[in-house]
């Protein structure tokens, strides 16, 4: 028998020994006072207390015992003595195990090495854990199964708890800052039978009593879009989109997004806003604008400003400054064999705007570190976009692209019904059950010019967390089923 299965044996017979004693190791419920940290804040020398949490340590000294309590908010250590106990409620309390949880009801005090605690005057198991802890709490350095089994890694590491609470807080703080600009939060399909709104693999599933197939959501334009046309003016939603495409550092192939739209703005409006909203989260969330990134050893690796006024710079510009002041004068063979040579990957099936996207995607995006809206795309990049008065080859768009990866996209919204049929049939390729009619159709009753923005949360909270992989702001990110 490993370690592991006779540590699990030793605590079944401990659970048995319990209940032969007439003690249920796992309570309906238990009423704390409040949690460690405000226990800890509020300190007063013999203040009655009723804490609850998971066993983190425990010290045998004879006839007095201390175990570390943990909760979400801290760590408080109690004191327990024979005496104060009785002899078997102080036995039981021998065999508790790290990892159990535990009501504890005592009075506070300060032991002689200035630790605050409590003094045990009665206490409840509240759950037995059958299994140990994590490497004795010392963390997980297992990447897999720190992934597959999050609530070991949340259990061992405190920092990883801390990443998934700032993001809690991040998406708060989103939603106060929208709803303080006048947007009513929405909700629309998970589950379309028309995947659209942009360019990607969707995931198929079949739905009995309708007996046809649905595609899970590649993105929530277009329904949010409808609600324009139905006189809702500023709608935002948070939800989940699914892609089946590929995995790396920072795809998943579900994963968060924000969509808002503006009725009677432009990409502009967007620009203001998603500028505004991202600088107070980081000031809420964090208390600073500079957002510095660590190694593992602490060590600060990249600092990002998020100071407005944040740069702006055209999209032809920017590749011009990387790929070659000539680079829109040349043909499309020309930009392809130059393309290469810098090191950019072109599929053999690109097309010519495409070789340009691969250069701006692979060699100029990731030197994008702090704050930078890259401004007015090649129109083939965005069908959903209205043309740019000045420029019909571009749409009217920003890519945000903080951290050396994008962050969000917006757009001067088309509301022409006729040139969004041509763009969205081009986009088809001919293929007429891939347009959404429905949305076409709601077009042609009429949507008010309008800005939209997309911001994917997982990147974000990347950027403003500081974490290099999309795995690490996801709480249970895809992996492939384990094969027993």
């Amino acid at each position: 028998m490993d370690e592991t299965n006779s540590l699990i044996e030793q605590r079944k017979a401990k659970l048995d020994a319990l209940r032969s004693r007439g003690i249920d190791p796992f309570k309906n419920k238990f009423v704390p006072s409040e949690n460690c940290a405000e226990a800890r804040a509020h300190y007063a020398e013999g203040r009655e207390v009723a804490l609850a949490g998971r066993i983190s340590a425990h010290r045998d000294m004879g006839k007095s015992q201390f175990i570390d309590i943990k909760d979400q908010s801290g760590r408080l250590q109690v004191y327990a003595q024979k005496q104060a106990l009785g002899d078997e409620q102080f036995e039981i309390f021998k065999h508790l195990d790290l990892g159990d949880f535990i009501g504890v009801r005592g009075t506070m005090f300060t032991t002689k090495t200035g630790e605050i605690s409590i003094k045990l005057a009665s206490f409840v198991i509240l759950t037995k854990a059958l299994r140990p802890p994590p490497a004795k709490w010392h963390g997980l350095e297992d990447t897999e199964i720190r992934y597959r089994q999050r609530y070991l890694d949340l259990l061992a590491n405190d920092e990883v708890k801390k990443v998934f609470l700032q993001r809690s807080a991040i998406v708060a703080e989103i939603r106060s800052f929208l709803h303080s600009r006048g947007f009513a939060e929405v909700e629309t399909p998970m589950m379309q039978a028309i995947p659209g709104g942009a360019a990607a693999q969707p995931f198929v599933t079949h739905h009995k009593a309708l007996g046809c197939d649905f595609y899970l959501r590649v993105a929530l334009e277009l329904y949010l879009k409808r609600l324009l046309v139905g006189g809702m003016d500023r709608v935002f939603e948070i939800g989940r989109n699914f892609r089946n495409e590929g995995l790396s550092r920072k795809h998943n192939p579900e994963f968060t997004m924000l969509e808002a739209y503006q009725a009677y703005g432009d990409y502009e409006t967007m620009m203001e806003l998603l500028q505004s909203m991202i600088c107070h989260v980081a000031e809420k969330v964090l208390g600073t604008l500079v957002i510095k990134h660590h190694d593992a050893d602490g060590a600060v690796i990249k600092t990002i400003d998020l100071t407005p006024p944040w740069r702006r710079v055209k999209y032809k510009d920017i590749v011009r400054q990387r790929a070659g002041e000539d680079w829109f004068d040349l043909t499309a063979q020309q930009r392809r064999e130059r393309a290469l040579g810098l090191g950019a990957e072109i599929g053999g099936h690109y097309e010519d705007f495409e070789t340009t996207q691969a250069v701006f995607e692979k060699l100029i995006e990731p030197t994008l570190i702090d704050p930078t809206f890259v401004t007015h795309v090649p129109k083939e990049l965005i069908p959903l976009a209205k043309l740019s008065p000045d420029d019909p080859a571009t749409v009217e768009v920003f890519e945000c692209c903080i951290n050396g990866q994008e962050i969000a996209p917006a757009y001067t919204e088309q509301n022409d019904p006729i040139a969004q049929r041509e763009r969205l049939e081009h986009q088809a390729g001919g293929e007429q059950q891939k347009l959404d009619e429905d949305f076409l159709v709601a077009l042609e009753h009429g949507m008010p010019p309008a800005g939209g923005m997309g911001m994917g949360i997982d990147r974000l909270c990347m950027m403003l967390i500081g974490q290099e992989s999309i795995r690490d702001v996801i709480l249970f990110p895809q992996l492939k089923p384990k094969i027993e």
